[in-house]
């Protein structure tokens, strides 16, 4: 059901299905976890559902800012509503991941150290959508410590051109740009994932080459942004 509502781009229904699945592994004995078709197919449904009111959010705090105070109990309150959706969302998903995935990894996956960073990862990305928006609630801290906990399990774990890896390096380098303001450490991190990366990439899996050139293509787009100006970088 999760497939037919990605096909039909109905991304709501998608992360409820993905919901009941998760739920479900959390009821059986032995407690089960996500394939990485099921990791990534929650992966797409969440990330698309929270996208969009990102999206909205971004353009409704900029539209405020180009109009100089008009408009402002409206454009206060779209943004209210957005906030509201987008708290919600983060919340639902996080509460999957910090109560049932995280938890069940280390008993339940084959492939335990890839699901973890992949998890740990997810949790970090959805704290730092929350951090965007609501600044006075250590949502900064929590996306940074997450992704800390990601990276450390992943220098010791997985190759430098792993897909899951590098994804992580992509946005946790974003967090340091964007939610930390930390230029040089975002910098540092993007520089040493693509370099460490470029020098083994003939040793890289063909089945996984394409999703991981192009996080690779994205580290140094961003490092070149962040180089040249103050301009948002792009993530995974």
């Amino acid at each position: 059901m999760a497939q037919a509502a990605e096909a039909a781009e109905r991304y709501e229904d998608m992360s409820r299905f993905m919901r009941k699945l998760v739920q479900w592994t959390n009821s059986t004995e032995p407690k089960q976890t996500l394939t990485v078709e099921e990791r990534n197919l929650l992966s797409v449904a969440y990330k698309n559902v929270i996208g969009s009111r990102r999206a909205s959010w971004r353009t409704l705090t900029s539209y405020a800012q180009d109009n100089e105070g008009k408009f402002d109990a409206l454009v206060t309150q779209a943004l209210s509503q957005v906030e509201q959706e987008l708290k919600s969302i983060c919340t639902d998903i996080l509460e999957l991941l910090e109560t049932i995935l995280i938890a069940n990894v280390g008993e339940a996956a084959s492939d335990v150290e890839e699901s973890k960073v992949f998890f740990l990862k997810m949790a970090g990305d959805y704290y730092r959508y929350l951090a965007e928006c609501v600044t006075d609630q250590g949502h900064d801290k929590k996306a940074s410590s997450y992704y800390g906990q990601a990276y450390t399990v992943a220098q010791t774990t997985l190759p430098t051109t792993h897909p899951v890896r590098l994804g992580l390096a992509l946005n946790y380098s974003v967090c340091y740009y964007e939610i930390l303001k930390d230029k040089a450490e975002a910098c540092k991190l993007a520089k040493a994932a693509f370099d460490n990366a470029i020098q083994e990439l003939d040793k890289l899996p063909e089945e996984q080459y394409k999703d991981s050139t192009l996080i690779m293509q994205l580290l140094r787009d961003n490092l070149t942004l962040w180089t040249s100006g103050d301009v948002d970088g792009d993530e995974n």
